[in-house]
C-alpha cells in the first residue's frame, strides 16, 4: 500500500505544477503580442469568496492592456492595472496593485515584472503566472503566491467570458 501512496503523492506534485520560473541563465523564448491574443476579452470568475474580473484589450501601440478587480461582499478589495509588452524578441507581463481606494501597493516608479518562460498554443507561462485558454468561453490563470512563512502556493482562477 505504501508504494501506491508514494505514487499518488508524486503524481499530485507533477499535475499541480502549472507555473514556472525563469532561471538566472535562461532567456525568454521568442514571442509577440499575437501569442497573447487569446486573452483578449472580458472575463469573470470567483476567487477568495468574491468576484474576480479581468478585461484584456486587443494589441495596440505595442501593448495589450488589462485591468483586474476583486470584489468581496460588494466592496472592491483590490485592483491590478498592467500590460503585456513586446521587448526585444519576446514579451513581458507587467502590473501594479492598488487598494480599493486606489492607494498603490508598489512604490510610484516600481512595478511587478513577469518575463515569459514558455509558450504553447493558447497558453503562456510567465515567471510565476500562467494563462491558459481552455475554450472560447473559459480561461484559467495560475498564480504562484508567497506566504508569510516563505512557502509558496499556486492559486487557480477560472474565468468565463462575458
Amino acid at each position: 500500500m505504501k508504494p501506491f501512496y508514494l505514487l499518488l503523492l508524486v503524481t499530485s506534485f507533477c499535475t499541480a505544477q502549472n507555473t514556472f520560473s525563469l532561471g538566472e541563465d535562461e532567456t525568454s523564448p521568442k514571442a509577440t503580442l499575437e501569442d497573447a491574443s487569446f486573452m483578449t476579452g472580458h472575463w469573470v470568475g470567483e476567487a477568495f469568496g468574491g468576484i474576480s474580473e479581468e478585461i484584456w484589450t486587443k494589441a495596440e501601440g505595442d501593448s495589450m492592456m488589462f485591468s483586474f478587480r476583486l470584489v468581496i461582499e460588494g466592496k472592491v478589495d483590490f485592483y491590478e492595472l498592467g500590460h503585456i509588452i513586446e521587448e526585444g524578441e519576446t514579451i513581458h507581463l507587467q502590473l501594479k496593485h492598488f487598494s480599493g481606494d486606489l492607494d498603490g501597493w508598489e512604490a510610484k516608479d516600481e512595478f511587478q515584472d513577469f518575463p515569459l518562460v514558455k509558450k504553447e498554443k493558447n497558453k503562456l507561462y510567465f515567471d510565476g503566472l500562467t494563462y491558459e485558454r481552455i475554450s472560447d468561453q473559459e480561461m484559467i490563470a495560475y498564480v504562484l503566491t508567497e506566504e508569510e512563512d516563505g512557502s509558496t502556493q499556486e492559486l487557480k482562477f477560472t474565468f468565463k467570458k462575458q
